[in-house]
C-alpha cells in the first residue's frame, strides 16, 4: 500500500470509529479497539497508535469528556490494542487475532476498572471494594468482548476480503 492509500485508510477509520459511536449501541459495544488493532496489523507504525487516540479524542469532543484520570486510562488501554495489533502483524493468523482480541478486551476490563475503583469514591478501597467493582463490570466485560470480536471480524474480515479480490482482479487482467 501507498503512503497516500494508508493516510486515506486512516482518516476513513477514524471518522467511522466516531460515527459508530454515536449510534445507539449497547454499553462497551464499540469498535476502538478492533480499530486498534487492525490499525497496528495492517497500517503504518506511527498510524497504529494515532488512529484510536484520534478516534476517541474526536469522538470525546462531541460526548464530553470526563475525569482526566480515566480519560488517560481509557486511552493508554487503546494504545495498547495497538501495540497488541503490531505484534499480531508479524503473527497474523486466526487464532492469533482472536487471541490478541481476547487480551485486549481483557487489559480493557481489568486496567479501566481498576482505575475506577481507584480514582472514584464508587467503592470502598479495600479488597472487597475492588472485588465488587469487578463484579458490577462483569456485563460490561461481556459486551467489549462481544463488540471487540464484532469489529475485528468486520475490519480484518472486510480487508482480507477486498485484499483477496483485489489479487484475483489483477491475476486475471494478467490471464487476459
Amino acid at each position: 500500500m501507498n503512503q497516500t492509500f494508508k493516510l486515506g485508510l486512516a482518516l476513513f477509520l477514524v471518522l467511522g470509529a466516531v460515527l459508530l459511536r454515536f449510534l445507539p449501541h449497547p454499553a462497551n459495544f464499540a469498535p476502538i479497539a478492533a480499530l486498534a488493532l487492525f490499525s497496528g496489523v495492517y497500517l503504518n507504525k506511527k498510524y497504529a497508535l494515532v488512529v484510536p487516540v484520534a478516534a476517541m479524542l474526536a469522538s470525546d469532543f462531541f460526548i464530553g469528556y470526563y475525569d482526566w484520570r480515566l480519560m488517560s486510562v481509557v486511552y493508554s488501554c487503546f494504545l495498547i490494542s495497538g501495540l497488541v495489533g503490531l505484534w499480531l502483524r508479524k503473527h497474523k493468523n486466526s487464532v492469533a487475532i482472536i487471541g490478541g482480541t481476547f487480551i485486549s478486551s481483557l487489559v480493557f476490563f481489568l486496567v479501566t476498572n481498576l482505575a475506577v475503583w481507584a480514582f472514584s469514591s464508587w467503592y470502598h478501597h479495600n479488597w472487597q471494594g475492588l472485588l465488587y467493582c469487578y463484579s458490577l463490570a462483569l456485563p460490561f466485560f461481556r459486551n467489549t468482548m462481544l463488540g471487540d470480536l464484532f469489529y475485528v471480524g468486520v475490519l480484518f474480515g472486510l480487508y482480507e476480503t477486498v485484499l483477496i479480490l483485489a489479487k484475483r482482479q489483477i491475476l486475471l487482467r494478467k490471464t487476459i
